[in-house]
């Protein structure tokens, strides 16, 4: 038995895992989750459109902009409203930057699991950075706040978007150097090469999403497959890796920092002039799907407002409860030591699972 939560270690979220071995082999994983359920889709009925939203953004606080917006568009298509050309480029450059940053406190998390406390203490510094950076453009750590039905609540001057252009660049020639020490450690390839494998097959046929699915060789993203806000005028490649190992998560991880990074300095210079609101919204009744790809993978709102304006149904599927339901195909048939690390290239929230 392997419970995980505040006796486990720093702030891991509570899970309960039944591991079943052979002398150091798992051959079976039961996880059990749940312990941090809160009944979000239950409480959400009967409230405003407003309150909703906060429930929405506050669901998973390391990806509270990747689910406030597929909420916000979600309301947006019941209520037919048009958002502005400059809110949508802001919220590219928001959930660029959520991306950025959630990649870089996985990669901590990567690191800590290989008890390499250098490595550790270094991708924790540069995601502090990044949560500094994000605090002094936007006025919070984790872009709580931002989203509005209709557009985004806060705009950007030229000189927050050169400022925030030249940071993000700079902090991953920081992260890109760690990666360089990473991937010629011995001691580290040993921990994660082979490790906690997912061939593309069970990652088709378990439905999984994210870096996840990417590092098994399945490029899938909605950015691209179902553009939303301005994703559709960004160039963009999506990160790809065949081995489904640990370290080919780690690299998707690395790969997609540094394509938020690029996305970030090819849209700050040019955004759209205009306003980043739409205006006086006015609730209609109706009901519609919104999505996003947040950071751990593709995530759904689904969304019925009644005749009185208020939400009488709310209904979400996120990457992390997807995803889970996959863990057990990489941590089985490795040893036990190998499951703290496998669980931490997974990357997944256990608030964001028990909704």
């Amino acid at each position: 038995m392997m419970p995980v939560g505040p006796i486990y270690s720093d702030v891991a979220e509570s899970a309960f895992f039944l591991l079943e071995s052979v002398g150091e082999d798992v051959i079976r994983t039961n996880p059990r989750f749940f312990y941090k359920f809160r009944g979000v889709e239950k409480v959400a009925e009967g409230q405003s459109v407003e309150q909703v939203l906060l429930l929405a953004e506050r669901f998973s606080g390391t990806s509270a902009f990747a689910h406030s917006l597929a909420f916000c568009q979600a309301v947006e298509t019941i209520c037919e409203i048009e958002v502005p050309p400059r809110a949508r480029a802001l919220r590219v450059v928001y959930a660029e930057l959520e991306r950025f940053r959630h990649h870089l406190a996985a990669i901590a998390g990567i690191c800590n699991s290989t008890a390499l406390a250098v490595a550790t203490s270094q991708a924790g510094i540069l995601e502090e950075e990044a949560l500094r950076l994000s605090c002094a453009i936007t006025g919070h750590r984790y872009l709580f706040g931002l989203n509005l039905p209709g557009g985004v609540s806060l705009d950007l001057s030229g000189r927050q978007c050169d400022f925030l252009s030249q940071a993000v660049q700079d902090l991953f020639q920081k992260l890109e150097k760690l990666f360089n020490l990473l991937r010629y450690s011995s001691s580290f390839l040993d921990r994660v090469e082979e490790v906690g494998i997912i061939t593309k097959e069970k990652a088709r046929s378990y439905g999984l999403v994210g870096p996840i699915a990417r590092a098994s060789g399945i490029v899938r993203d909605l950015r691209q497959v179902s553009p939303y806000a301005a994703y559709d005028e960004v160039s963009f490649e999506v990160p790809r890796e065949d081995e489904g190992d640990g370290y080919a998560r780690l690299r998707v991880l690395f790969q997609e920092a540094e394509q938020s990074m690029r996305i970030l300095r090819a849209l700050l210079p040019s955004l759209p002039k205009g306003k980043v609101t739409s205006g006086e919204v006015i609730i209609k009744p109706g009901a519609a799907l919104g999505w996003t790809e947040a950071p751990r993978g593709a995530t759904w709102h689904w969304v019925r407002i009644d005749e009185q304006g208020r939400v009488a149904r709310y209904h979400l599927t996120t990457p992390s409860f997807v995803n889970w339901h996959g863990f057990h195909l990489a941590a089985e048939e490795f040893a036990y030591q190998d499951f703290p690390i496998i669980m931490a290239t997974f990357g997944l929230s256990n608030a964001e699972c028990d909704r």
